[in-house]
């Protein structure tokens, strides 16, 4: 059985994410074989594995700093946000169904031996896991049936190190708050604390940290320093929504209320003469480049909300200057109309942006596939993508068709009609060189020049980042004190 160890957090947004990655990079360069397990993510950016099995992204991430194959198994709860009060239920890459937040609460304790089968065939393939928790083990209100937190590191006996945000406030509260709060049973669990995202001479905070060991009777494993670095976040917590500088070359993104799989845009944070800009209203949209819908898991409800604030009418009338890519349902928004038939999102029949000659039909079933593509003939001002190989992966609920004497074609790609672009392939900008082709057609349209040299390979810049990552938390956490709490995995049968 593999050897264990888990990243909780006292609240959401204190960096598990990243802190996990980074263990998975250090033990991965270590010579073992590394694998990162969540047993249920709450995540509207989600992936496609080579199997057509749906998973988060955050995952993904993690098994990319192993240098590993994603795999279902490492998430096998996936909950994707519909409304405010429910989600879809994924449960091994494959949807449930919709659940309310209380019928979910009650249900979940079902799930447990899936989570278990998931973990053992992990198992099987690695030396170490690294297992995330979510929010807080504290939760009071949501500790009865926990399968992600303390219930999961029960689970399988995995010693917890307990992460606190200083960046946040009150990180001496924070971390011996959550123990306070925890049974004996669960303290006794907790082996190590880190103080994550720490700005400053660490000197100052030395009498803190005595004081802290001294109340909460864990050792201090790590201060780790805020670190600069372009890597996923969790999408509900990520600070990328409040960027608002103006590059060079100006990208805006339309922030849906129900936005999905943003990550598509990554890439182009790379290049400091792009921006990345998600903008909400009209006012905010300006004048940029290049105008970008993303997925959303309401296409409908977004366009809705769209029509409603005005953004619709204002990229419509941008359309004949500006370069408008849709991805996923932002490409089934800016066809002629949206049907559903069968109630999967609104209902009923909706017209679109009127901007592409398609027609989407919402279904029951979910496309999910991996490709691998050669781009299509592409007109316009990104013609220079024409015949580039592009991979990527569809993750939709609709079909779309073109409209008029193409009807019954299958549609290429990448669909476009003059300034205006829409394709179903998520990850289509992140190889092969195509965000830096995007960004070099917008700069010879607006008559300036921009180096794109360094987008030329964005899965060798990602792994610079892993390696930053990893040299950093060596430097500052106790890697000896990580190594020996490790234990092996002991499957129990309640968590």
């Amino acid at each position: 059985m593999a050897k264990v160890i888990m990243i909780q957090g006292t609240m959401s947004g204190v960096g598990k994410s990243l802190l996990c990655a980074g263990l998975c990079r250090i033990f991965a360069q270590d010579g073992y074989r590394t694998a990162p397990f969540k047993s249920q993510n709450m995540a509207l950016n989600s992936f496609i594995t080579k199997e057509g099995l749906e998973m988060g992204r955050a995952q993904v991430m993690q098994a990319e700093a192993a240098g590993i194959e994603p795999s279902v198994c490492m998430n096998p709860i996936l909950l994707k946000p519909t409304t405010d009060v429910g989600s879809q239920v994924i449960v091994n890459g494959e949807v449930l169904g919709n659940m309310p937040a209380k019928e979910y609460f009650a249900y979940k304790k079902k799930l447990v031996p899936e989570i278990k089968k998931a973990f053992l065939k992990l198992s099987e393939q690695a030396d170490i896991i690294v297992i995330e928790g979510a929010g807080s083990p504290a939760e009071i209100n949501l500790k009865e049936n926990d399968i992600v937190n303390m219930g999961m590191a029960e689970l399988v006996d995995a010693p917890v190190l307990l992460a606190g945000d200083i960046d946040r406030g009150g990180v001496f509260a924070q971390l011996l708050g959550t123990l306070l709060l925890l049974e004996e049973r669960e303290r006794d669990r907790v082996c190590g604390l880190i103080i994550n995202k720490f700005r400053g001479d660490k000197s100052i905070l030395d009498p803190g940290i005595r004081m802290l060991e001294e109340k909460g009777h864990v050792p201090v494993a790590g201060v780790v320093p805020y670190m600069h670095l372009s890597l996923e976040d969790e999408d509900s917590l990520t600070d990328r929504f409040a960027k608002k500088r103006k590059g060079a070359i100006d990208l805006a993104v339309i922030h849906f209320p129900r936005i999905s799989n943003f990550t598509d845009f990554d890439v182009f944070e790379q290049n400091p003469d792009v921006s990345v800009r998600y903008v909400t209203g009209t006012a905010e949209l300006s004048d940029p480049d290049l105008i970008l819908l993303p997925g959303s898991k309401n296409t409908m409800g977004d366009l809705k909300w769209m029509r409603e604030n005005g953004l619709e009418a204002a990229i419509k009338k941008k359309a004949a200057t500006t370069v408008i890519f849709g991805i996923c349902g932002g490409y089934q928004m800016l066809g002629e109309c949206i049907e559903d038939p069968y109630g999967v999102e609104e209902g009923g029949k909706m017209r679109g942006m009127e901007l592409l000659p398609t027609r989407t039909v919402l279904k029951k079933e979910k496309t999910r596939t991996q490709e691998e593509v050669v781009l299509p003939e592409i007109s316009g001002v990104l013609s220079g993508l024409s015949g580039k190989k592009a991979w990527g992966y569809e993750i939709h609920m609709g079909d779309t068709k073109g409209c008029g004497e193409a009807s019954e074609n299958k549609l290429p790609v990448v669909l476009s009609k003059g300034n205006v672009y829409g394709s179903y392939l998520h990850g289509i900008f992140d190889e092969n060189g195509i965000a830096g082709e995007v960004i070099a057609a917008l700069a010879e349209q607006k008559g300036i020049s921009c180096d794109t040299g360094e987008m030329m390979d964005y899965a060798a810049f990602k792994e610079t980042q892993y390696n930053k990552l990893a040299d950093t938390l060596r430097e500052y956490l106790d890697m000896d004190h990580i190594y020996s709490i490790l234990r092996e995995a002991r499957i129990t049968e309640t968590p």
